[in-house]
């Protein structure tokens, strides 16, 4: 496939390129430049339009159901990626708003929750097929009103969910140096002896010591920025990213000086009590820190729309557009590791492109076709005639439903069984 005379918005040093074509073979962008042309390729016509690289949603629920395993407080050994639901519609909805990937990731009712699991938008294809290939293992944590709301366990209050957390990390290091101390003895010396006892919670919180997997922490106040970071120092932990975080604007220097990123709402606030101190400007200053700043959407709805959430970083506080545009696409590459092979439009990459119908940012503009490993799994066209498709079927159906009904006599009170008579009851 050839995307012909394209407004090329890189997500590199390249910046913005017009009048552009980009080559896309097995699955791979194999060429950007002009007048590219190749033997038996598909050419796309893309004059008046933009192509960017797959908007990533780096905060999602879709295609699960049950997003809480809330019976116990620490539920690390749960996996998202055993319960991906391939059939849900919302998957291909994402595809109609450019989003061509997503963390799907576990609720927010444990201080330290599931597995999450990172998928492509392979709409039609298998659970497996979703998943990423090669991905990084997340965590999640949560901290605040979500978790100690939950007054049917321990915690009930924002100094048990920090005591909790840190009493896991304690009994997982204990656990690990077992488990070290066994695997360095001799075959000779475990005669007669008996390993640890395998625990799932355990080793899923050793991944994390060891740096096989990493935090994503939801937390939405500045002292529980402070303690989880705090908390990964004594343990020497690592936290990826600090999530929706409405108050990461008030301590962004410490955020950048620890090292952690951040994925936030660009203006959700006034839901609950903690989000109240929220602002509009909280991406922009977050990213003005020099952190890795992204946003998502938490929300199947806002989740197609994630291009206008990044344009209101350009009204509220003033992002440049090809800053904007990388806060869903580059920057969440990032934060999950992907980078090497999605966000940005370079030979090499995973061809995960969005044609849309004008500037990427604005509110007219629709995705025209949304483009996952080569294939398109949506074309703004083909939907139409599938709708179209629909109703016609619908109206048939309706049409026989109706003519059907005409055609019989109506069931009148002749044709009913005998009613008994039933006396009616007093009314107090």
């Amino acid at each position: 496939v050839i995307f012909k005379n394209a407004t090329v918005w890189t997500n590199e040093k390249e910046g913005k390129l017009l009048n552009t074509d980009v080559l896309v073979r097995d699955g791979k962008i194999a060429r950007v430049g002009k007048n590219i042309s190749s033997r038996g390729a598909r050419e796309i016509d893309a004059t008046g339009m933009h192509l960017t690289a797959g908007i990533i949603d780096e905060h999602s629920h879709i295609a699960m159901d049950g997003t809480n395993e809330s019976g116990q407080a620490i539920t690390s050994e749960v996996r998202v990626g055993d319960v991906v639901d391939p059939e849900n519609q919302s998957i291909y909805r994402q595809l109609t708003g450019g989003v061509t990937a997503a963390h799907i990731l576990h609720g927010s009712a444990n201080p330290i929750g599931g597995q999450s699991i990172l998928i492509k938008h392979r709409w039609g294809h298998s659970a497996e097929d979703l998943k990423i290939e090669n991905q990084v293992g997340f965590l999640k944590h949560a901290l605040g009103e979500n978790v100690k709301r939950m007054t049917s366990r321990y915690p009930n209050t924002r100094m048990g969910v920090d005591q909790i957390i840190r009493d896991a990390y304690q009994r997982a290091v204990d656990y690990n140096n077992k488990w070290k101390k066994w695997n360095a003895m001799k075959p000779a010396d475990r005669v007669g002896k008996v390993p640890p006892r395998r625990d799932l919670e355990l080793d899923a919180i050793v991944d994390v010591l060891e740096k096989r997997s990493f935090i994503e922490c939801h937390t939405y106040v500045q002292s529980e920025g402070t303690m989880i970071m705090q908390l990964a120092k004594d343990f020497g932990l690592e936290v990826n990213s600090l999530i929706h975080f409405n108050e990461g604007y008030k301590i962004a220097d410490q955020i950048k000086e620890y090292g952690a990123g951040a994925s936030v709402f660009s203006d959700w606030w006034d839901y609950k009590y903690e989000v109240y101190e929220g602002i509009t400007y909280n991406a922009a200053l977050i990213l003005s820190q020099g952190v890795l700043t992204c946003l998502h959407s938490d929300d199947p709805e806002m989740g197609r729309r994630l291009n206008q959430e990044a344009a209101k970083t350009v009204k509220y506080g003033g992002v440049s557009e090809a800053e904007a545009l990388k806060l869903v696409t580059l920057n969440p590459a990032r934060l999950l590791h992907l980078e090497d092979r999605m966000g940005s439009i370079k030979t090499g990459k995973d061809a995960d492109l969005v044609l849309w119908t004008g500037h990427p940012l604005s509110i007219y503009s629709r995705a025209s076709k949304t483009m996952v490993d080569g294939v398109i799994y949506f074309d703004e066209e083909i939907d139409a005639k599938m709708k179209e498709q629909i109703d016609n079927e619908r109206n048939r159906i309706i049409a026989n439903i109706l003519r059907e009904s005409q055609q019989q006599p109506a069931a009148g009170a002749a044709n009913m069984p005998n009613r008994p008579n039933i006396p009616d009851i007093p009314r107090p």
